[in-house]
């Protein structure tokens, strides 16, 4: 079980740098460009990287040490407060020092916590290590999810080649 928590934590700890290189790298129109209906800009992507910092996975995490249960979590409508306009740059600071604070506290778990279970409110009966295995997955989707809203006007541009990006084609599966 610490091998979990060792791979967790080698996911975990790659997110903000690269996020870092997505952000000092990609010009802003395109950090900042949706992708298509209901889809979220690369920006919009680690706005809600930094409310999950702050209002899901170390909240979430202390429920569980202390043996207490704890409600769903909707990006819509759950922000950090103080939210405002924040530049890119500004984002992605605030998500490093949030990620090296959350690191510290994961590194204090030890595999004998992993089966703690807690009540999530929509989800039912969860376990520690089922949180932590979302928290890489969520990392993961979202930068995924982030490249994918800034490779839009490169695969509308391809030309013949657009066939072959059809999985992440936001504009052939919504048009």
């Amino acid at each position: 079980m610490e091998k979990v928590l060792t791979e967790i934590a080698a996911i975990l700890s790659t997110t903000a740098d690269r996020w870092k290189q997505l952000i000092n790298s990609i010009p802003g129109e395109l950090l900042a460009r949706n992708p298509g209906p209901g889809e979220w800009s690369a920006v919009e992507c680690l706005q809600h990287m930094v409310d999950a910092e702050k209002l899901v996975f170390p909240v979430r995490i202390r429920a569980f040490l202390k043996g207490e249960n704890f409600n769903n979590f909707n990006p819509n409508t759950q922000v950090a407060q103080n939210k405002g306009v924040r530049s890119p740059g500004e984002l992605v600071k605030e998500f490093s020092l949030l990620r090296t604070s959350n690191l510290e506290l994961l590194s204090t778990l030890k595999a004998a916590d992993l089966p703690r279970t807690a009540q999530h409110s929509e989800l039912g009966k969860v376990s520690l290590k089922e949180l932590l295995h979302n928290w890489a997955g969520h990392d993961l989707l979202h930068l995924v999810q982030a490249e994918r809203a800034i490779m839009q006007p490169f695969i509308k541009e391809s030309g013949p080649w657009r066939k072959y990006y059809k999985d992440h084609d936001v504009e052939a599966r919504t048009g």
